[in-house]
């Protein structure tokens, strides 16, 4: 039997950097599994869309997709757009069916991967003692999301870190240069700033510009394409395909 096509839905951005990020990431996917067809779709300012993927891969004969959200919490995108999108298909797609994926986040991936880019941009493990850290993530609305990034906040806490505070690029405060500003008041020294975004453009710009601005001493890069946000997306296309999963299915 044939696995059910991996379709990875990325928002999308006017910079370029984004979608080569999010191409380089499921590059890396194929690599870890060979035998599975990964595709990409954008919700926007990107091609090709959702819905045209969705058409081609039905054209192709395809019988099932899941669909995973390349978000890292649970928040509009996901609960909302995402659903929306793939419902809006339905009239013309009588015969794919679609499982929705989880979010990304949390996972203990998640933080591998932060740790990752922290070494690389020259944080090691016995620095943690004397740097604070600032959880920069892009920002939202819903509580939930909030909630969650709070929550990685503190788990932080407990690997070391003399510090930790979250920060968000929007919708959220506080504000990544204020957070960084917080840190030196409580009498730390060093700061690193971790963005947790999966890809480069405006808010993980606003996150490197609130981090400059500030002093911080310490500017990791996104996660991009590490091979823990890799495997995390095959945990999830895994995941949804267990008898326990609610297929959103198109065209029932």
């Amino acid at each position: 039997m044939t696995s059910p096509v991996l379709l990875v839905i990325a928002h999308g951005s006017r910079d370029a950097r984004h979608a080569a990020t999010v191409h380089a990431l499921t590059a890396r996917v194929r690599a870890l599994r060979p035998g599975l067809r990964v595709e990409t779709g954008f919700l926007d300012f990107n091609a090709p869309s959702v819905p045209r993927v969705l058409e081609r891969l039905a054209a192709e004969g395809t019988d099932e997709v899941v669909a995973l959200p390349l978000l890292l919490t649970r928040a509009f995108h996901a609960k909302s757009d995402i659903p929306a999108v793939l419902r809006e298909a339905r009239a013309g797609l009588p015969r794919l069916r679609v499982r929705q994926a989880e979010v990304l986040g949390p996972s203990p991936l998640l933080n591998a991967a932060l740790e990752r880019r922290l070494h690389e941009a020259g944080v090691r493990p016995g620095d943690r003692g004397s740097t604070g850290l600032v959880l920069a993530s892009a920002g939202s609305t819903d509580p939930e999301a909030i909630a969650v990034i709070a929550e990685i906040a503190r788990e932080l806490r407990h690997t070391g870190w003399c510090s930790v505070r979250p920060a968000f690029a929007s919708a959220s405060l506080p504000r990544t240069g204020d957070a960084v500003r917080a840190l030196r008041a409580e009498g730390v020294r060093r700061v690193a700033v971790a963005p947790y975004v999966i890809a480069p453009g405006r808010l993980p710009d606003r996150i490197a510009a609130g981090a400059a601005e500030a002093g911080a001493e310490v500017l990791a890069g996104v996660l991009g394409p590490s091979p823990e946000l890799a495997r995390l997306l095959l945990d999830r296309y895994d995941e949804s395909l267990v008898p326990a999963a609610r297929p959103v299915s198109i065209g029932a």
